[in-house]
């Protein structure tokens, strides 16, 4: 296959679909916060927002964009919101980014003290 039909091809659209869905989604620190929060059990906005000490309306506004990418769900009990993961596999892949990042890190380290070591 050329390269210019691997850019063309529906593995183009599949990505753009999923940077629009899940990379998006997370690319703030409050939302990850929050995803490994219902990953723990369902929470409603005032229990999150107490539980990560930040101001309500501004988890009210990330459930809101992780709800709008599928990445939560919301469901009614009386008055209250209930929030949950809509997949727990959301949290396999972060965590899955966090192992890439910390072996990084490490072979960073590693490097460093060679350097500092080797004259």
């Amino acid at each position: 296959m050329k390269e210019n039909q691997l850019l063309e091809s529906p593995l183009r659209d599949e990505i753009a679909l999923v940077h629009s869905r899940f990379c998006s989604g997370l690319a703030d620190p409050t939302r990850i916060l929050i995803i490994y929060s219902l990953a723990e059990r369902p929470w409603n906005v005032s229990e999150l927002a107490d539980h990560l000490d930040v101001a309500q309306p501004v988890i009210s506004r990330h459930l809101n964009i992780l709800r709008e990418r599928g990445i939560v769900v919301a469901e009614r009990e009386g008055r209250n919101v209930s929030y949950q993961l809509a997949d727990g596999r959301i949290v396999e892949a972060l965590n899955l980014f966090r192992s890439i990042i910390a072996d990084q890190l490490y072979a960073q380290a590693q490097l460093v003290e060679y350097a500092v070591i080797e004259p």
